[in-house]
């Protein structure tokens, strides 16, 4: 078995991948035995290439994030490459340099380490939602970073 730079093998890596695949399918209907019916119930949502990693302390988390109707986030960065599945609802998002985006239950993002969320909250003042994500962190870190005030880019919206 060939280990990744820190010890992790192909083989945790690719499981790993797997599982969050099955996740995927199965939160869209289930997993079906049939070759033809499998590939009707999953879909690559996104293909992202990510920076290039040390791998000493490899980690992959995934965190399921929740908006009541209104609710916002503070502006924050995370220090690892992030890839987000809108699982629920609409949600608003900006990270600095970058114009607002919004994304719709189905859809998927990416965002590469340190970028600052100068906007990250629910589209919706009158339903949930709820994101998953899936964060690649090449070592110990937090997951999410608070962001000053004197960090803010002038005249953004929060």
């Amino acid at each position: 078995m060939r280990l990744i730079r820190g010890g992790m093998s192909v083989a945790a890596v690719l499981l790993s991948s797997a599982l969050v695949a099955k996740h995927f399918a199965w939160s869209h209907g289930g997993v079906s035995s049939s070759p033809g019916e499998a590939s009707k119930r999953a879909r690559v949502v996104l293909s992202q290439s990510l920076p290039k990693l040390d791998g000493d302390h490899l980690k992959a988390f995934l965190v399921e994030v929740n908006y009541g109707p209104a609710e916002a986030s503070e502006p924050h960065s995370h220090p690892c490459a992030v890839i987000g599945y809108v699982v629920e609802g609409v949600l608003r998002t900006q990270v600095r340099g970058e114009p607002e985006r919004i994304y719709k239950s189905g859809q998927s993002f990416y965002e590469a380490p340190n970028g600052v969320h100068l906007v990250s909250a629910n589209g919706s003042s009158t339903e949930p939602a709820k994101l998953v994500a899936y964060l690649i962190c090449d070592r110990d870190t937090p997951l999410s970073v608070d962001v000053t005030g004197s960090s803010r880019v002038q005249g953004q919206s929060k």
